[in-house]
């Protein structure tokens, strides 16, 4: 009975160790990221049969189980895909929102001092200052135009900066999850116990994932099977599927997100099939925002110089001559994707200031028909021929072009890098009428100052100052939209972690009580083991 009751004192002595160690390592891990507190699970030993009864044998330690939800962390990765694609995209907007809407640095104080200075001028058209204040307003109307259209290209390098850091991210955390899957599945192999410090890293790495991009999590025994976008496997147990970086095929300067086929061929991958995490947002902003932005600045810069031409040219400068060109911009630009097989080549032309949207457009051939599709928001209408006239622009095209070709056209993206003014000297400004009264004639001046209030964009619905107002008003509303559901789902994130660390987090106050408990235990446990040893001793002395 001694021996029975000393290793009954011995397998809770072990018991209590063993629960302890387990709450120092939860101590000890208190601040690693993604480590879930962990418990030992204590049954009692199979008790023995006596005759009399059955006799406990004492205690044992069956496992070491982490406390984990698979619903919560469910909830807690969707949340930071979701706040970091918001997140992400409003960061974008804003720094277009703060460049747009500055007093000073926007655009809208540049037109207002320009036009002063041709009212100006209309006062006194034969006076060199003011001509000459005429052509320094122009110039510095040109310099903000180029200023705003150069940053906004910047901005879209930094997304490809972006995206190529955020691919890179996501190949890393692939190749963490495949070997962390293996490692698991070893460790599973000796005995049969979860590693569960291992499949805490392997929970962590898909929590960064997710921050990147969307993920899908399916188990496949002690493994995890990872899928983004519609479906595409990155990781398959111990296998990856990198993503890559590829050259748009309609635009050198763009680089895009692509996936490798089963022919071994990258397949572009847009913002339909990538969403979520921080591509997601980058991808959104770039496709939804900083494209139609571009172009609908670009379209002010199109049309200020076309109408304002037009009406310069009808007027004639200090020498008698009919006026030239005051502003330049460059025509639309039209791409041929490289993945062409034609040999066709596409022109188009503005014929149409007032009816220009601002949008870009897709022309695709499909052997029979050309469809040109509207690309800020999606509206299509397909022609048995070109050439054909739509919102403004005319299309045409030369023969040789086959089933599958496309081209991108973009008819005012570059219209703000690219404003500039036509003339340097004073005299050639065409501030008089046709014919000319001398030196004094500001018939044209008249008419050029009016422009500035005529509603000559948008279907002659807005004039150039209203037209910019549409593109901040535009600009500030979806930041600020983006800016409170990117709050809210900042919020949702920190109730789902804070439901996650309630369940799975360390508490060092349940810690510390669970210490003293256990080593209350051990000592118990070792006060057992003593007075068994006092009873043995005392059965050797009575058998002597």
């Amino acid at each position: 009975m001694a021996s029975n009751i000393l290793s009954i004192g011995q397998s809770a002595l072990a018991a209590a160790q063993v629960e302890i160690n387990v709450t120092g390592h939860n101590i000890a891990n208190v601040s690693t990221p993604g480590y879930s507190r962990q418990v030992a699970i204590q049954s009692s030993a199979q008790a023995q049969n006596f005759g009399y009864g059955y006799v406990g044998q004492g205690t044992q330690i069956t496992a070491i189980q982490r406390v984990y939800s698979d619903l919560l962390a469910v909830q807690v990765t969707n949340a930071q895909t979701n706040s970091n694609e918001l997140n992400t995209y409003a960061t974008q907007m804003t720094q277009i929102d703060n460049l747009l809407a500055d007093s000073s640095a926007g655009l809208a104080p540049a037109i207002q001092d320009f036009f002063k200075s041709i009212q100006a001028a209309s006062t006194n058209p034969g006076d060199s200052a003011s001509r000459q204040s005429v052509l320094s307003t122009a110039q510095a109307l040109a310099s903000r135009f180029q200023g705003m259209g150069e940053l906004l290209d910047q901005i879209g390098q930094d997304v490809n900066s972006q995206l190529t850091s955020s691919v890179y991210l996501v190949n890393s955390y692939a190749q963490q999850i495949a070997k962390l899957n293996d490692a698991i599945e070893i460790a599973q192999s000796i005995n049969g116990n979860p590693p569960n410090d291992l499949m805490d890293q392997r929970d962590q790495v898909i929590s960064d994932l997710s921050k990147q991009i969307k993920a899908t999590v399916v188990q496949d025994g002690g493994k995890y099977n990872v899928f983004i976008g519609n479906g595409l496997p990155l990781v398959v147990g111990t296998q990856t599927y990198p993503l890559s970086m590829a050259n748009s095929p309609t635009d050198a300067g763009r680089l895009e997100v692509s996936y490798l086929n089963n022919n071994g061929k990258p397949t572009i991958l847009g913002s339909s099939s990538l969403s979520g995490g921080t591509i997601g947002g980058l991808l959104q902003f770039r496709e939804k925002s900083l494209d139609n932005i571009q172009s609908q600045l670009g379209l002010l810069g199109v049309a200020i110089s076309a109408t304002f031409n037009q009406q310069h040219q009808l007027g004639v400068d200090s020498a008698g001559n009919a006026g030239g060109q005051f502003f330049t911009v460059a025509a639309p630009s039209v791409t041929a994707s490289t993945n062409n097989t034609g040999t066709a080549t596409t022109t188009v032309a503005i014929s149409n200031v007032s009816a220009l949207t601002g949008s870009n457009y897709r022309l695709k051939f499909d052997g029979t028909n050309y469809t040109i599709t509207r690309l800020d928001n999606g509206t299509a209408q397909t022609f048995p021929s070109l050439p054909q006239t739509l919102d403004g622009l005319d299309f045409s095209i030369t023969a040789g072009a086959v089933a599958g070709d496309s081209f991108l056209i973009k008819p005012t993206a570059q219209g703000a890098t690219s404003f500039s003014v036509a003339i340097n000297n004073v005299s050639k400004i065409a501030l008089g009428g046709t014919p000319s009264s001398g030196p004094g004639d500001n018939r044209n001046a008249l008419l050029l100052a009016g422009l500035q209030t005529t509603s000559t964009m948008l279907g002659s619905t807005t004039s150039y100052e209203g037209a910019y107002g549409q593109l901040v008003s535009m600009v500030g509303n979806k930041t600020n939209e983006l800016q409170v559901m990117g709050k809210a789902e900042t919020e949702m994130l920190s109730q789902a972690v804070a439901s996650q660390q309630s369940v799975s987090g360390v508490n060092l106050d349940e810690e510390a009580t669970n210490l003293l408990r256990y080593q209350q235990a051990y000592q118990a446990a070792g006060k057992v083991m003593q007075i068994a040893s006092q009873m043995f001793d005392v059965l050797l002395h009575l058998g002597g």
